[in-house]
């Protein structure tokens, strides 16, 4: 479908399912054509309502934002993930806390909640590909590599909340922090006052908000940064390379937010009249650079819903927050940013079947999918948090 001025606003616009074809005329929507997950049938709903409704206020459902609308139907809260795990501590009466997310938000809920409290996950499979990009073993290799070159003392590890309970615990044993997108300037220049003069930071594991906080919002130059490379020795660094460098970037990225382009950017200027791109800071950096706005999945929200009527937007974020958004606001036009989907696909994992199992397991008194933080890992992880609740300015974003 060709783009023409006088198609209907709100009209539904196909997207590529990937691997399902290509077609570079198509009009961006928030629709998607091809195999996608079927709606979950009317028995599923009526028994996760009972499960729930049996549990009372003995269960509090948390729901991120990039959860499927069957789930997000039954969620007490949505937010961003951090968000979710303080309000979850801020209900300490609530017995269990279904965490409708992946692994990682899931260990920090049970972090910052109660020992009284038990926090389900209810798909363990619900992973996170950025998080599974930095393991511990490797990051405390990295280290020790520091270590080696001469440059760890000097160096202050600045951790992305999107990280396993073992690297925050990493962070927290090291003298660090952890971040969330919203707070990460706040957070990086932090670190770089704690690493002193010719200090810097090992940014953890997102090397795209990493890279986009240092040369975006403190105005750092990109020749500062050098991404370590887990799998190369010595990060396929040079001891010389290390010397030189202020920001120290971990070889990770958002699986979904890595695919937005610079080719995407100029397709919908060029196919939108009068379009706004707003993009999140796990985008590439050349997408920042040439997006009208970038934030925090809840700054998107905050934005496009304060945007007046008739407002076009191009959204590079999660694709279920984004058909959320257009039938939120009908009244806009808001489309994906990339012709082909993008799904969180750890993230669906989370589907109503999954949740109604969970639900109905507490009620029948069957506790599934605990999630548990070894308490010395949890310690030191409480640590590296509270520190980036003690920094200034906002830190409940994501």
């Amino acid at each position: 479908m060709t783009t023409t001025t006088d198609t209907p606003r709100n009209a539904p616009l196909p997207l590529l399912v990937l691997g399902q074809g290509r077609d570079l005329a198509s009009e961006r929507g928030v629709e998607c054509p091809g195999d996608l997950p079927a709606p979950s049938d009317a028995g599923l709903v009526e028994r996760a309502r009972a499960a729930k409704a049996a549990l009372g206020e003995r269960v509090f459902v948390l729901g991120h934002h990039y959860q499927r609308d069957e789930v997000i139907e039954f969620a007490d809260v949505t937010g961003d993930s951090f968000k979710l795990a303080k309000e979850a501590a801020a209900r300490p009466d609530a017995e269990f806390v279904v965490f409708c997310g992946v692994h990682f938000m899931a260990e920090s809920a049970d972090i910052l909640t109660a020992d009284t409290q038990t926090v389900v996950l209810p798909d363990l499979a619900a992973g996170c590909s950025m998080a599974d990009m930095a393991a511990i073993d490797q990051v405390e290799e990295c280290w020790d590599e520091l270590v080696e070159a001469g440059v760890a003392g000097s160096t202050v590890p600045v951790t992305y909340m999107n990280s396993s309970a073992a690297i925050k615990a990493f962070t927290g044993r090291h003298g660090g922090t952890i971040c969330t997108s919203s707070n990460a300037r706040t957070a990086l220049t932090w670190a770089l006052e704690q690493a002193g003069e010719g200090g810097k930071v090992l940014f953890l594991p997102d090397q795209h908000l990493g890279r986009n906080t240092w040369a975006r919002d403190l105005g750092g130059s990109l020749d500062a940064c050098v991404v370590w490379d887990p799998h190369r020795p010595m990060g396929g660094l040079t001891p010389e390379q290390l010397r030189d460098a202020t920001m120290i970037l971990w070889r990770g990225h958002c699986s979904v937010h890595g695919r937005f382009s610079v080719e995407a950017v100029e397709a919908a200027r060029r196919e939108i009249p009068d379009v706004k791109v707003i993009v999140h800071p796990e985008c590439r950096n050349e997408v920042v650079e040439l997006a009208d706005e970038v934030g925090s999945t809840e700054k998107i929200i905050k934005t496009i819903a304060a945007a007046p009527a008739g407002t076009a937007w191009a959204v590079g974020t999660e694709l279920n927050l984004v058909r959320r958004l257009a039938a939120q606001f009908p009244e806009q036009r808001i489309v994906f940013l990339e012709k082909n989907v993008c799904y969180c696909s750890t993230m669906n994992r989370i589907d109503l079947p999954h949740l109604v199992w969970a639900l109905e397991s507490l009620a029948q008194g069957r506790v599934v999918n605990a999630i548990r933080v070894d308490p010395e890992v949890a310690h030191h992880a409480r640590v590296a948090l509270d520190q980036m609740l003690a920094l200034p300015g906002e830190t409940s974003k994501d």
